[in-house]
């Protein structure tokens, strides 16, 4: 053991967790972490524009790549600007580190020029937070981090640090293991829970199987295949589900919930036994709980925590534990004996729902948002990382690109965060450098985080942005004119940027796309001749295209409006 400074010891832990990039922004209370970070070159430090995109970019790698991505960000200011990003990631259950930096100890309580409670601000929205007060607690408290981030139900973790506590010193040693008498997560599942919901789901006669980001993050997207084909039943993915089974499969109803698909939405809530992995019956998903709870079924919840199961749909059979674990255990069981009932005569009852077709959509002289994505999804045959902003540029990215595998489809689920298209963009490429990485964002979302232009040029990340230009904050304006009578207050975009002209100021490529028979021609200019480019797409897109279907909020999941209905 040696003696190391705090910030040697911060960057030996990070090094021992073998994190390949780490994204911040340098300021006073991390300056001698910077300056450790400047001695070494086994972590590539990603210098962003802004904190928020620091948090953002680390979140994508996480997501993308089943590692841990690490934010370092100043105090006060440095901290609060990560706040956003912070909670995107919690809600969402995305492991992130993110170091913060402090006032030194015996300033904190004092009102110190950039200081301010960064434990306290971050609280609701952090898994756990630490603020550290010994020199010698850097070691295990980052060893900690790291566990709880990755472990049970995955969140951001905090860790505070002084700047006197990154100057002291004491002798290093990386703990090898830890154990946390209060932390214990449930991995494997009750055997007697998951015998009875074999039960159930074999002498179903109306069975689905609903599925989440669970899935995805438990790394458990192989067995969700397997066994809904052994099953022989339909499923659905939520949007933080997409890719966890392949969406180009029969099987697929599509997406459930407020701009789901006719078949999933209806299967969902006609159906007699209810297998839910991994989700968490969410507002978007189910429409209004009672409408959703006026039919009976019996409902299966795997799921690896425990105050999710039954926090919003009561359960009959609740099995806590890791998925991938779950579903072995199931598959187990089910290989041992073949379904007793069959499902023929339900299947022929959701291809009826599926002959409505509800995502098709009419092409005239504009460009068709849905036109863009489908051949999006052409172009790269579906082997891209797609990332989003939030709004209907998301919705249809989700409805039109076909998400085969996981981890290809980055977006912000629970907080609906505008401004995470390309900060996600830029952690995914960093963390998948020979997968194509696209952003997929509007007008408003994408000059929320404009900035990280800069980063992407700096680090020559050859990102494709796909902007669906319809000159509206387009979510809201379709919520305006369905509910509000067309009164559009503030969602018209009145003083728009060139955005070709913006991104060759940021030293990129910008294509303007003005006419549907040069949607193809264009991206073909972008992922082919363009290959090594960042290119921004500026396709003028129909100004009021909505997004279909849609449940309405306070609905139910039956009362579905498609394109061409009134409400």
């Amino acid at each position: 053991m040696t003696m190391m400074t705090g910030a040697e010891i911060v960057i030996r832990c990070l090094q021992e967790e073998k994190v390949d990039y780490v994204f911040g922004y340098p300021g006073g209370s991390v300056l001698h972490i910077y300056d450790e970070l400047f001695k070494q070159d086994q972590i590539k430090h990603v210098l962003v524009r802004h904190e928020q995109a620091a948090v953002h970019a680390a979140d994508a790698l996480s997501r993308s790549s089943n590692g841990i991505g690490v934010a370092l960000v100043t105090s006060g200011p440095g901290a609060t600007n990560a706040v956003t990003g912070i909670a995107t990631a919690y809600m969402d259950s995305i492991p992130l580190v993110v170091i913060s930096g402090q006032v030194p100890t015996h300033y904190i309580g004092q009102d110190a020029f950039q200081e301010c409670d960064t434990v306290g601000i971050t609280r609701p929205c952090v898994k756990h937070n630490f603020l550290i007060k010994d020199v010698r607690d850097i070691a295990m408290t980052m060893k900690k981090a790291f566990y709880i981030a990755r472990t049970g139900r995955p969140g951001p973790v905090v860790v505070d640090i002084p700047k006197d506590i990154t100057a002291a010193k004491c002798k290093f040693e990386y703990p090898k293991e830890i154990h946390m008498r209060s932390y214990n997560p449930v991995v494997k599942g009750h055997l007697g829970q998951i015998k009875k919901a074999v039960q159930l789901l074999l002498g179903a006669k109306r069975p689905v199987i609903y599925s989440g980001g669970g899935v995805i993050l438990s790394n458990a997207s192989e067995q969700l295949t397997k066994l809904t084909r052994l099953l022989g039943f339909p499923i659905t993915n939520t949007l933080m589900g997409l890719g966890a089974y392949p969406a180009s499969d029969p099987q697929f109803l599509g997406m459930p919930g407020m701009h789901g698909t006719v078949e999933a939405n209806m299967a969902m809530q006609h159906c007699d036994v209810l297998l839910a992995i991994g989700a968490r019956f969410d507002d978007r998903v189910i429409g209004n709980p009672e409408d959703f709870a006026s039919i009976p079924r019996k409902i299966i919840h795997v799921d690896i925590d425990p105050s999710s199961i039954s926090k919003r749909v009561r359960v009959d059979v609740p099995i806590v534990g890791n998925v991938a674990d779950v579903l072995e255990e199931m598959i187990k069981l089910l290989e041992t004996e073949m379904p007793k009932a069959g499902v023929a005569d339900w299947w022929k009852e959701v291809e009826g729902w599926r002959a409505s077709k509800c995502t098709d959509y009419s092409m005239g002289d504009a460009i068709m948002p849905q036109y863009v994505i489908e051949k999006l999804w052409e172009l790269t045959g579906g082997n891209a990382i797609v990332t989003s902003d939030v709004g209907q540029h998301q919705m249809w990215a989700a409805q039109y690109y076909k998400f085969d595998k996981p981890r290809r489809w980055i977006n912000s689920g629970g907080a609906g965060t505008m401004g995470v298209g390309l900060p996600y963009a830029i952690g995914a490429q960093l963390a998948n450098p020979d997968m194509p990485v696209v952003c997929i964002t509007g007008d408003g979302s994408i000059q929320m985080c404009i900035q990280e232009l800069s980063t992407a040029k700096q680090f020559g990340l050859p990102i494709k942005i796909i902007l669906l230009n319809n000159g509206y904050l387009g979510m809201v304006r379709q919520w305006q004119e369905m509910f509000y009578s067309r009164r559009y207050s503030q969602t018209y975009m009145d003083s728009i940027p060139d955005f070709v002209k913006l991104a060759e100021a940021y030293g990129h490529i910008g294509i303007r796309v003005e006419k549907p028979e040069n949607v193809e021609l264009a991206l073909k200019r972008a992922f082919i001749d363009h290959k090594d480019d960042l290119v921004f797409l500026d396709i003028c897109t129909a100004r009021e295209a909505n997004v279909f279907p849609m449940v309405a909020a306070g609905k139910g999941l039956s009362e579905m409006v498609l394109a061409g209905e009134n409400l």
